[in-house]
């Protein structure tokens, strides 16, 4: 039987697998709706209804990103090491549909419950550009960016787990140098490119597609020039039962994450985020060790009261926890759930790659979800300024994974 390289963020080597469908794993299925069921009946009698639509907006996003394998590390790595375009087109679909989306959202600018909406737009600087390059290379140590980190988590790839821990960390001390980063070191005001130009939403969502063409027309070139080998097709069900078994298109995925962003704007008031929330998660745990995180700059003014609140109170946590439990039941249904080995490399660059994305993270206003994905759909610079950031970190990474036993594409792979 032929065997294929599933194409994800997770750690290398990766595990081949056949392309027959694996059997669903019906008792963790049943173990994953019971969790999130009783997490959706405490979140309605505790919070505000917007948490329970959030968590399942956070269901939704995990089992998506789990059944399409998408990925923001992979492409990346794909692009610069060998050329192979697919997922960042993948990427400009789905950039294209936010800001379709996104432009009359924002410029109505009341979220679902009359709340004020904002998107992300954010400084630009040296905290800017040392963090998204940090990230980069972070995210290519570590096996997964930020909504890879979550999805593979859910999947129960083990390392990732020491990933996700050593990521809680670094966010929590780039909370705590921030101030450094944004107050001592150069910095200019956010820059919008909606707001700041006159052109408008409307003008700024022309001038976006324009950039999108663009960028996904010189992925095609790059591709034909370096003659870079396809992407592997992944084990998939055919018709309606492709929902729910195997994988999705990349493309299918642009489209319902997009979707699910703009969702998460129009309920909450702000784009899809992660890492904010891991900041939170390591602070309180600081505070019950004895630090005085709230005297940080970072949790000065409004941020004071998510100190003293519940987690679930947060929103950002609550889309976490969703996209855990929507990846795990996701991982499931394919048969695909496991733990899996974790080598002396994996474990070193888990806990340099964790560690450099937190950090990362909260020097540059956010990871690959909240600065690339969220700063760009909300029309901010800045998000466009992380992108190149975090390839030029991905491609000093290439030649760093290899120190840890880990493999980079080559332009003679059959796939990639």
């Amino acid at each position: 039987m032929t065997r294929v390289q599933p194409v994800n963020d997770t750690k290398d080597p990766v595990v081949t697998q056949d392309l027959a469908l694996n059997t669903p794993q019906k008792p963790l299925i049943a173990a994953g709706a019971i969790v999130g069921i009783l997490l959706l009946t405490y979140l309605l009698n505790t919070q505000d209804i917007s948490q329970s639509l959030l968590l399942g907006i956070g269901l939704l996003l995990g089992y998506t990103l789990f059944h399409a394998r998408f990925g923001f590390t992979s492409a990346f790595r794909r692009m610069m090491a060998v050329g192979n375009g697919q997922a960042m087109r993948a990427h400009m679909l789905m950039l294209a549909v936010a800001v379709t989306l996104f432009a009359p959202i924002l410029a109505f600018g009341t979220s679902l419950f009359g709340e004020p909406v904002a998107g992300y737009v954010a400084p630009l600087g040296v905290s800017l550009v040392v963090g998204s390059f940090l990230f980069g290379i972070g995210m290519q140590l570590g096996g997964g960016c930020a909504s890879g980190t979550l999805y593979a988590v859910g999947g129960g790839r083990s390392v990732m787990f020491i990933t996700f821990i050593f990521f809680i960390i670094g966010a929590t001390f780039g909370a705590y140098h921030l101030p450094f980063w944004t107050e001592e070191m150069p910095a200019y005001e956010a820059f919008s490119l909606a707001t700041s130009t006159g052109l408008g939403y409307t003008g700024a969502w022309l001038v976006s597609l324009a950039l999108f063409g663009l960028i996904a027309w010189a992925t095609l070139v790059i591709e034909k020039k370096r003659h870079a080998p396809k992407m592997a097709p992944v084990p998939s069900a055919s018709g309606w039962i492709r929902i729910f078994r195997g994988s999705w298109p990349l493309f299918a995925a642009a489209v319902v994450l997009a979707v699910l962003n703009a969702l998460t704007l129009i309920t909450r008031g702000q784009p899809w985020g992660i890492t904010s929330a891991f900041t939170l998660w390591g602070s309180k745990i600081a505070s019950t060790l004895g630090v005085d995180v709230a005297s940080w700059g970072y949790w000065q003014g409004a941020s004071a009261a998510a100190l003293d609140a519940s987690i679930f109170a947060d929103s950002t946590t609550v889309l976490n926890i969703g996209i855990i439990i929507g990846a795990f039941v996701a991982s499931a249904a394919g048969g695909l759930f496991k733990f899996t080995q974790i080598t002396v490399g994996n474990f070193a660059a888990s806990v340099i790659g964790g560690l450099l994305m937190g950090y990362g993270a909260r020097l540059a206003f956010g990871c690959n979800i909240g600065a690339y994905f969220g700063g760009i759909a909300s029309f901010s610079l800045h998000g466009y300024i992380w992108g190149i950031l975090a390839m030029a970190g991905t491609f000093l990474a290439l030649y760093l994974r290899p120190l840890f036993g880990l493999s980079v594409p080559k332009s003679s792979d059959s796939v990639c």
